[in-house]
């Protein structure tokens, strides 16, 4: 399997021929990979043969934030290249960010690569790694896929009559969802349902389209395994087949695939009339405009873009790669399997992606609580759609005009608070 990658090779090689050597190390100020071990595989095996001395100093997002703003404050710092997540990101002001269009190097995915935009027309960071969630299955539903239908390019309408054919065929609800108490749901509906049937999470929250998305989900719950309500890590029903189709988080699925490699298959989220909704954790590389060596910098961002660095990155971190490399066959099955179904999501011509939500700071539980409330009042109390809707919308309205935060993809921007319409 590959994932898609792009690299302008000429420029690439300019970045890299006009470093020379770098007066000192290059600081790599990052929030990711912060647990020791991750931190020491980051520093051995994925910055240890670049042509300079890199400095990588991991922090949690507060103290990363601040010296990033004292550094910008100051007009002058130490910081060359920052990573972070999307989020940390798009939270900067345009300005204190490197233009990197003309860096030479770029993820595969058109979709990250606009995100990365962060709304204007130049490359604010560049996409460096991903997780996401995906489905799984095992291969004894296979033979029940509807007529037609591509397991890498289903729609919730084919998942639907999927679940239903195993449903038929087996006397059981076999669909798994993590429907548990310490379950993913919310996920699925901020990242998958809601970009799959109404282009938005908040904006559209209670929109006809998110009436019929919920409609469609009530179809599905009706093939789902009851015992989902306590559901949290899908692996566990998986292997033991209380579940044949299943949805959850990368790694939550991953002992499924490394005890019985051969018995399962991952492959994208499905897609509703929006598009191909998905929740990516997009993490990224960019240079704060005070870097001190701009040449070094620029060469480390395009060092961790490179095929082999990208693979080194997967196993440090577990972040899939974002760029087109063969992953090798001494990986863990579970990474194979689930790289494939990643790459193939992310780099759909449909992809819609539903980022995870980004300031709500202390409200992030209340946030989330509003979907989890409004899928047990619709689905498991069985409560009219409309009324729900129309009560929860209060709730996220409150919760958004008290943090402030700003609209993130697939809604459409704001400015200001996102509004619920």
């Amino acid at each position: 399997m590959t994932f898609g990658y792009k690299f302008a090779g000429a420029a690439a090689l300019a970045v890299t021929m006009t470093t020379g050597a770098a007066q000192a190390d290059v600081l790599f100020w990052s929030t990711q990979a912060k647990p020791v071990e991750e931190a020491q595989a980051m520093r051995e095996q994925v910055l240890g043969n670049f042509q300079d001395k890199v400095d990588y100093q991991p922090n949690d997002g507060g103290p990363w934030l601040t010296r990033l703003q004292a550094e910008l404050q100051a007009g002058t710092g130490t910081i060359g290249v920052l990573g972070a997540l999307h989020g940390d990101f798009s939270a900067m002001n345009a300005d204190d960010l490197v233009d990197l269009s003309d860096i030479g190097v770029m993820s595969a995915s058109d979709t990250f690569n606009e995100l990365a935009k962060l709304g204007t027309d130049s490359a604010q960071y560049i996409p460096w790694m991903q997780a996401s969630y995906i489905m799984a299955a095992n291969k004894k539903a296979l033979e029940h896929l509807p007529e037609g239908a591509d397991i890498d390019a289903l729609t919730y309408e084919q998942l639907i009559a999927w679940a239903a054919n195993v449903h038929e065929a087996t006397g059981e609800a076999k669909f798994g969802f993590p429907a548990g108490p310490k379950g993913l749901k919310h996920r699925f509906f901020q990242g998958y349902l809601y970009p799959s049937y109404t282009d938005g999470v908040v904006r559209t929250f209670a929109s006809d389209a998110a009436v019929t998305a919920w409609e469609d989900f009530k179809k599905l719950w009706a093939h789902t395994n009851p015992a989902s309500t306590n559901f949290s890590f899908l692996q566990e029903q998986l292997l033991n087949e209380d579940v044949w189709i299943a949805f959850d988080h990368t790694s939550r699925l991953a002992q499924a695939f490394n005890e019985r490699p051969d018995d399962f298959v991952a492959f994208p989220a499905p897609a509703g009339p929006t598009g191909r909704g998905f929740m990516p954790v997009i993490a990224g590389v960019g240079i704060p405009k005070t870097a001190p060596d701009m040449d070094a910098a620029k060469a480390l961002v395009a060092h961790m873009l490179k095929p082999e660095t990208q693979l080194a990155t997967l196993r440090a971190t577990n972040f899939f790669p974002v760029v087109d490399v063969e992953l090798p066959g001494d990986l863990p099955p579970a990474v194979q399997a689930a790289g494939g179904a990643v790459a193939k999501m992310s780099g759909s011509a449909d992809a819609n992606p539903g980022l995870l939500p980004a300031g709500l700071g202390a409200k992030g539980g209340e946030f989330n609580r509003v979907f989890v409330d409004t899928f047990e009042r619709i689905v498991l109390a069985n409560q009219d759609i409309r009324t729900v809707l129309d009560d929860q919308k209060g709730a996220l309205e409150a919760i958004m005009n008290e943090t402030g935060a700003p609209c993130w993809a697939p809604d459409a921007p704001s400015e200001g608070a996102c509004p619920v319409e």
